[in-house]
């Protein structure tokens, strides 16, 4: 979706009938953001500009809205994003080390992408699978039990694609 393509009253629907102009362009902020990162995988500040533009809304609200959500990026990412659960279970089993060891494999730090967009580092809080500690996601995809023979495979994966 291109941000001069949103209808307002249309992605509003019936709704619509009962909200201000100001509440239905606010409440298309989250979808209209949905949008532009599955298409460019972050939130171009063009973008931005322009949807603050088409909704009439400041751009300081624009970008207040989407900071207070985690899952909105303002910077590129990685065609893998590499999770590394820090959760109290993981870091006892070693989770430090294997998010020392991303680091080193591509060259970047927690919260960074490489150069050449592969890969974004990224620590979570808990991933939810504490009696498969350490655990990463790839891409989503949990990975228990990260061993170095494991960690060497999930390299050659990311490499590969």
């Amino acid at each position: 979706m291109r941000v001069e393509d949103i209808d307002i009253d249309r992605a509003i629907g019936k709704i619509g009938e009962v909200l201000t102009e100001k509440q239905k362009k606010r409440g298309l902020l989250i979808h209209a953001f949905q949008q532009i990162q599955k298409e460019h995988n972050y939130l171009p500040e063009e973008e931005l500009k322009k949807l603050s533009k088409k909704l009439n809304v400041p751009l300081a609200d624009v970008y207040s809205t989407a900071s207070f959500y985690k899952h909105f990026y303002f910077n590129p990412r990685g065609r893998n994003v590499v999770s590394v659960c820090m959760g109290t279970a993981c870091h006892v089993r070693g989770a430090g080390k294997i998010l020392e060891s991303f680091s080193e494999e591509f060259g970047i730090k927690e919260g960074e992408t490489t150069e050449d967009m592969s890969l974004t580092l990224e620590t979570v809080g808990c991933v939810g699978c504490c009696g498969l500690a350490p655990v990463i996601t790839v891409n989503e995809e949990v990975i228990g039990e990260v061993t170095p023979k494991k960690f060497s495979e999930i390299v050659d994966n990311i490499r590969s694609k």
